[in-house]
């Protein structure tokens, strides 16, 4: 489990950025745009075939796991597309498409010639299947019959569930109680199996309401309460014992 995944309530960790644009600097333009593309041609969507050589699986999951697995001092050193960049080279290399010595050599080309004229081409096909995904999105919600073991009001606990390479369990929710206060309904996935993590395949998703005091004892202000949505695999009921799981 990262560090990443436990920064609620934790203390010290340096000056919070106020940084409002969306992209800093012009190349991070670029780099959503290589993203957006990624998963408009990934291969498991249900869209019309192209002349594109991507031939492997890319989501937000691909993108979040290439991000955490950065050491958390890398992470934390660098800004949002930063971990972008890290995150798609590393998979551009790990499946095959370049090697590192090329990339570090192309990376070494265009600084010492800022000025090169990127690569151009493309095709109006793969354009026009990038067009159509923006449109139609990628739900998560699919039409699947499950069950709901709890209901609005209904107190629950969190499990602390083994995480390796990605999860969407906050740290700081773990072992921790709240309040049913929605039950989503349909079904949802998620875009990988996470694993040990347990979350992949069409299940409930629970809005869990925690109040501060439990998240931060003595530690937090008052008045308000944290809200998170929650997959199935991660809610539990309370211990009869009184004592968590």
């Amino acid at each position: 489990m990262k560090l990443q995944h436990y920064l609620g309530g934790l203390e010290g960790l340096g000056p919070v950025s106020t940084e409002t644009r969306v992209f800093v600097e012009e190349w991070e333009k670029r780099i959503f745009g290589i993203h957006t593309a990624m998963m408009a041609l990934s291969p498991q969507l249900p869209l019309p075939a192209t002349p594109s050589e991507f031939r492997t699986v890319w989501t937000w999951a691909d993108l979040r796991k290439g991000a955490e697995s950065l050491n958390p001092f890398e992470y934390f050193k660098f800004r949002y597309y930063e971990k972008w960049l890290g995150g798609i080279s590393g998979y551009f290399i790990d499946n095959g498409y370049i090697t590192a010595e090329e990339l570090d050599a192309l990376t070494d080309e265009y600084l010492s010639d800022p000025s090169k004229p990127l690569p151009t081409g493309g095709s109006p096909a793969i354009d026009e299947r990038v067009v159509q995904y923006l449109v139609d999105g990628d739900s998560p919600k699919r039409e699947a019959t499950v069950s709901y073991e709890f209901e609005v009001g209904d107190t629950v606990n969190i499990k602390n569930v083994p995480s390796v390479a990605h999860t969407r369990l906050p740290g700081f929710l773990r072992n921790k109680s709240g309040t049913i206060e929605t039950v989503y309904e349909g079904a949802y996935v998620y875009l990988c199996d996470t694993g040990s993590d347990g979350i992949g395949a069409p299940m409930p998703v629970y809005c869990v309401r925690f109040e501060p005091e439990e998240l931060w004892p003595n530690n937090a202000e008052q008045n308000f309460s944290l809200y998170a949505d929650l997959y199935a695999h991660y809610v539990e009921a309370p211990a009869t014992s009184g004592t968590r799981a």
